[in-house]
């Protein structure tokens, strides 16, 4: 007779998950022994630590692998799997963790490993946890989870007692007190109703100055969004996560908006007057145009999102492709006399904001310009890879130097912003496309953290995949940039060495000696062959790309008193002179090239 432990395995093979990642442990044994039983149908992918279990789990279902399901033991396993989910609850990603825990026998007694996981899992999977104590629950638990994990984009969690693994799985009954379900799931079309579409139209008809956000709730409403790009006459900007979705090519493309954005994404926003915000919720709050100058329209599948950053004149509650066609319909088409004006400031501003980037990316640097190092990734970067991007100051170059090719999928912890997400995501998506290259963009002190480790896991499953590159940019400046400029930024604070030094680690080297591929590269010279053999390789290959410290991250158009604040922290610093140069130089820089005469405004 089937066990509870294969009636989970079964039935998450009928809601289609083909892939389970986790640690074992002997609190979840029937669990793993079930899927040994049923390898052909669900795979275990072991990490090398829960929550790297987690983050993969997040990343499949964000690669397009559908609900992400992650698998730990009781007590510190489940512990292990948080900051991965809560990854997932803040970026609004399907995720089932099933979790183990101790005899229901012992549940109260202080036993080995027992932690009260309902209360620790509850805001993390704050929209279902709930733990199996009968067999006869086990179906309608799981389906609940997987149900509700996909209507609400967020983590769920399965709580199943080591006894309750074990014991025999009854046949469905239709009987008082016991749930019967089915793996249904189905998809509503969502639009706004019709008199609120009307007042979308007219608020955005009547702007001169029209800017569009769109969001990672764009994904599915691309062709949508240009056109009404296109029928207004707007410049367009899109958060970080939504970068992948929209040509950065195009004209009146800003590029990323906020502190890691663009010169012309804040040129947009200060001078629009109205504001079309799609499938985001964006926090860079300060970004956004000043309150009382734009009237704006928001667009969000999620009616909690609707006026939750920026004040909005017209909320629509709808999906983003059919809302936005329904709008479309109502929107008439602009004069090229009525378009120019405002067009052209924006193709403008993108046209400087390249010319400031480029100068950037050529500013001298000891040793490398990490700018320039994911400038050249631009130049050969297949156009069926995929990236995934950790959390530092790669996140800065990755959102304002690579050029992605149209198709090509990226993600990071955007939300969370926890270090530590390349390897797991870039994990994930490599499983779910093993045909397609792969690169990962981390720092050292990602590496560190975490990176090394699944390495580990790259080397142990690099021969099964269709094509074996998978490309580790490892970004070594030996410190944690973005928290040493944030130090000077916010605090007006100079960089503590004990806290931000990054010990010195070889990553090629170690890369060999997993049997990998590894270049390390010091020399501007080098850096265009570097790149072209790490993705020529015939096997995963480690970038080790040596950068300059400091190399400043700043926002675009930092208000003089915060760049003051940024310079009183360097002259504390011993070695400070050359970061201080550089950030001198790109202050410089974008006050040279800036046709919305911001700078200015800013130079206080």
């Amino acid at each position: 007779m089937a066990t509870v432990a294969d009636g989970i395995v079964r039935r998450l093979a009928e809601w289609g998950v083909d892939r389970v990642f986790g640690y074992a442990g002997d609190g979840i044994d029937p669990i793993l022994a079930a899927l040994h039983r049923a390898q052909d149908d669900v795979e275990l992918v072991t990490a090398r630590h829960e929550e790297m279990a987690a983050f993969m789990a997040t990343g499949h279902a964000k690669y397009g692998g559908g609900v992400g399901v992650c698998l730990a033991t009781q007590g510190p396993g489940a512990v292990h799997l948080l900051n991965g989910l809560y990854d997932a609850k803040l970026d609004r990603t399907p995720v089932v963790a099933i979790v183990g825990q101790v005899v229901t026998t012992a549940l109260g007694s202080g036993y080995l490993q027992e932690v009260d996981l309902p209360v620790l899992l509850k805001d993390v999977c704050g929209q279902y946890v709930q733990t199996v104590v009968a067999p006869e629950q086990l179906t309608h638990v799981l389906d609940d989870a997987v149900r509700t994990a996909l209507a609400t984009s967020s983590p769920t969690c399965v709580i199943v007692p080591h006894d309750v693994q074990k014991a025999d799985l009854p046949e469905p009954e239709q009987t008082h007190g016991v749930v019967t379900t089915s793996p249904a799931r189905a998809r509503a079309r969502s639009l706004p109703y019709d008199d609120d579409l009307d007042r979308a139209a007219e608020v955005l008809s009547a702007g001169e100055r029209v800017a569009v956000l769109a969001g990672r709730g764009a994904a599915h409403a691309t062709s949508e969004v240009l056109e009404v790009v296109q029928r207004l006459g707007a410049g367009l900007t899109t958060s970080l996560p939504a970068k992948p979705l929209l040509d950065e090519g195009l004209p009146f493309h800003c590029g990323v908006m906020g502190h890691l954005g663009t010169t012309a994404s804040a040129d947009l926003m200060a001078r629009c007057d109205t504001l079309l915000i799609v499938g985001s919720s964006d926090p860079w709050t300060e970004f956004y145009p000043p309150l009382g100058q734009v009237r704006t329209v928001q667009v969000d599948v999620a009616a909690r999102n609707l006026g939750a950053k920026y004040p909005v004149d017209v909320p629509l509650a709808g999906d983003a492709a059919t809302t936005l066609r329904a709008l479309l319909d109502r929107l008439p088409e602009r004069t090229a006399d009525a378009r120019r004006p405002w067009r052209a400031q924006v193709e403008e501003s993108v046209a400087a904001w390249h010319r400031i980037a480029a100068g950037r990316a050529a500013a001298p640097a000891s040793p490398l310009n990490p700018q320039a190092v994911l400038e050249e990734l631009s130049r050969y970067l297949p156009a069926d890879a995929q990236v995934s991007v950790d959390v530092g100051s790669v996140t800065y170059w990755y959102a304002r130097f690579l050029r992605l090719p149209a198709g090509v999928p990226a993600h990071l912890s955007s939300t969370l912003a926890s270090m530590g997400s390349a390897l797991p995501y870039g994990l994930a998506a490599k499983l779910l496309h093993p045909d397609r290259p792969l690169v990962a963009l981390a720092g050292d002190g990602a590496m560190l953290m975490n990176g090394i480790n699944e390495l580990v896991t790259v080397a142990a499953r690099w021969r099964d995949w269709a094509d074996p590159r998978f490309v580790v940019l490892v970004l070594d400046n030996g410190d944690l940039a973005e928290v040493s400029w944030e130090q000077r930024e916010m605090e007006g604070d100079p960089r503590f060495p004990v806290s931000q030094t990054v010990p010195a680690f070889p990553y090629a080297e170690y890369a060999e000696l997993l049997g990998l591929r590894g270049i390390r590269v010091d020399d501007p010279a080098r850096l265009a062959d570097a790149w072209r053999g790490a993705l020529a390789a015939d096997r995963p290959c480690v970038l080790h790309a040596v950068t300059d410290r400091d190399t400043p991250l700043l926002a675009p158009r930092t208000p003089a008193s915060t760049v003051e604040q940024m310079r009183r922290g360097l002259t504390q610093e011993p070695d400070g002179t050359h970061a201080r140069a550089q950030l001198d130089a790109q202050r410089a820089g974008e006050a040279a090239d800036d046709p919305a005469g911001l700078s200015a405004e800013h130079a206080g």
